[in-house]
């Protein structure tokens, strides 16, 4: 459990959205639970394809305007984490929902290419290529960011 809500945190770049992501994907797949160990083979990868599947889908379902009539007058106020300054976490969060899961599974939870495959179900080809765009986005703004503290 601790493996999954790490990786919804990394997913959505707030743990609450990762802690929700886990619930909902588990309430998907928890009724079926003995086919998803018998049919698979892997729960773990399972669970985390579909986690990687629900947040692709739940971005794009949320990425089209909401137009309002009026602008409300209250303002929002949230809960600021440490690390949510870092210019890494800010580059990571940008990334597209495919490539920062690619990244996520790589590098924070140490997957091989080929688990990371199984993981989200695509192929290795794409796993090395959604990378390979994920680190030249990632080098990109971190490169602007380091330009922009030395010239200040």
């Amino acid at each position: 459990m601790p493996g999954l809500l790490r990786y919804g945190h990394a997913l959505t770049g707030n743990p609450h959205d990762g802690a929700d992501l886990v619930q909902g994907v588990l309430e998907k797949i928890g009724s079926r639970w003995n086919s998803v160990v018998h049919k698979t083979g892997d729960p773990l990868a399972y669970t985390r394809r579909a986690m990687a599947n629900a947040h692709i889908s739940r971005w794009r379902r949320t990425r089209r305007e909401n137009l309002v009539a009026e602008i409300p007058d209250t303002v929002v106020t949230r809960e600021r984490y440490s690390f949510e300054d870092e210019p890494l976490w800010h580059a990571l969060r940008e990334l597209p929902p495919r490539q920062r899961a690619v990244i996520v599974l790589r590098y924070y939870e140490g997957l091989s290419e080929t688990e990371i495959a199984h993981t989200l179900g695509v192929s290795a080809g794409t796993v090395k290529s959604q990378a390979s765009k994920a680190m030249a986005t990632l080098r990109t703004k971190l490169a602007a960011t380091v330009e922009g503290r030395y010239e200040s």
